[in-house]
């Protein structure tokens, strides 16, 4: 009682800010396409904070190419929608939901959204677990016919699972058997389930084997040419660690390599410099700034951050899936240290054994090597378009055609 209460309150002031505000939008006059699809993730995805939003970016470009209809909403923080990062996506063409009133002086709610749209929907693309998990039913009960993509964007369980072999906490464990437990019963109600990668693929057939349904979808990475301004080896200093802090193995990399990775390589050059950059630095991090090792947080332009470094790091203990960071190195032709974990689903060979490897000793090996090997250096920084081929824009164009069949 006391909830539906509250919950009237809440929609009548959203009602009024909205009229106030002039914020109405005409179901009625949606224009739609020969095949839609609505993409639902946690929040309106921000391309430029992390690499799961960026992936959604490009292959919703891919879709607007391929004339598909493109309906975008996001689970949480519906009345903070950062506008920003609306306007880009319905500058591309998508409608996009927002908190607002129709035609009829009514609050068009995320359940009145798909309601309205779901009887012209051809596919729901569900971003995340929990989000497939809270919405499948939904979209099916209004439309029997629409097909539920579930992508996964990593196997979460995967990546919890790791996190309490780490640590031993037993909460970890916990929320890895949730997770394990809400993933397949996910995977039984989708027509299609889209991973990763081929790795995440072989992990989730340990508990769920119905491969006919699984197709890969990776991160799209565009190799840039170099530039006649690229940085030579001997013109770069500084090493370049990149990722945002809302994710947990991020902090522990950073961590690891404060406490235990770089006071190895300052043993053997102690003027080398760090440089942290991603969003949401928590306490923990922030504390760790100091000459050496330098906490920038979110910058709007991260190339040049990736121009200016002599070597990426991404000393990551556990995760899952495919590291964005790692592909946007080489799209910038800079060489990477990181772990087997960091490096999966990428082919580094035959560099691997001079970028791998998992123990605070060999990360800092790799790092002093790479630093001053010039000769090493160019080898791997020419090698980064054949590392990132597999993650063309064309070949994830071949695989959005398997799933949503659009030469049909």
């Amino acid at each position: 009682m006391f909830t539906t209460l509250k919950l009237a309150f809440k929609y009548h002031f959203l009602k009024k800010k909205l009229r106030n505000s002039n914020t109405y939008f005409n179901l009625k006059n949606i224009n739609y396409q020969n095949k839609n699809v609505l993409i639902i993730d946690s929040i309106i995805p921000e391309y430029n904070k992390d690499s799961g939003s960026r992936r959604l970016l490009e292959i919703i470009k891919l879709l607007l190419k391929n004339k598909v209809g493109v309906f975008l909403m996001a689970d949480k923080k519906e009345y903070r929608y950062k506008k920003e990062y609306i306007k880009t996506y319905e500058d591309l063409g998508v409608i996009v939901y927002q908190p607002s009133i129709d035609s009829d002086n009514k609050l068009i709610t995320k359940h009145i959204f798909i309601k309205t749209i779901a009887p012209n929907l051809h596919y729901a693309w569900l971003h995340r677990p929990d989000v497939f998990m809270k919405y499948h039913a939904i979209i099916k009960k209004t439309n029997k016919n629409c097909q539920l993509i579930y992508d996964m964007v990593d196997f979460h369980y995967l990546r919890l699972i790791r996190q309490w072999e780490q640590h031993k906490i037993k909460k970890f464990k916990i929320d890895a058997e949730k997770h394990l437990k809400m993933e397949v019963e996910n995977c039984r109600k989708a027509d299609q389930i889209i991973l990763i990668s081929e790795n995440d693929k072989k992990y989730l057939r340990n508990y769920y084997n119905q491969e006919s349904k699984m197709v890969v979808i990776g991160n799209v990475h565009k190799f840039l040419q170099k530039p006649k301004t690229f940085k030579t080896f001997t013109n770069r200093k500084q090493l370049l660690f990149v990722g945002g802090f809302k994710h947990l193995p991020n902090i522990d990399a950073v961590l690891f390599c404060h406490n235990e990775v770089m006071p190895l390589v300052w043993e053997q050059d102690p003027s080398i410099e760090l440089i942290i950059v991603g969003s949401h630095p928590t306490p923990e991090i922030l504390e760790l700034h100091s000459g050496k090792f330098i906490i920038k947080g979110f910058v709007d332009d991260i190339s040049k951050y990736f121009s200016d470094a002599k070597l990426f790091i991404a000393p990551l203990r556990y995760g899952a899936g495919i590291k964005g960071k790692i592909g946007q190195s080489f799209e910038h032709s800079l060489p990477v240290v990181t772990t087997e974990v960091g490096a999966e689903g990428f082919n580094f060979s035959p560099y691997s054994i001079d970028m791998i490897a998992n123990s605070a000793e060999g990360l800092a090996s790799n790092i002093i090597k790479l630093y001053e090997d010039e000769k090493l250096w160019n080898a791997i920084s020419d090698h980064s378009d054949k590392i990132i081929a597999p993650f063309s824009i064309s070949h994830i164009e071949s695989q959005l055609e398997t799933v949503l069949q659009l030469k049909h």
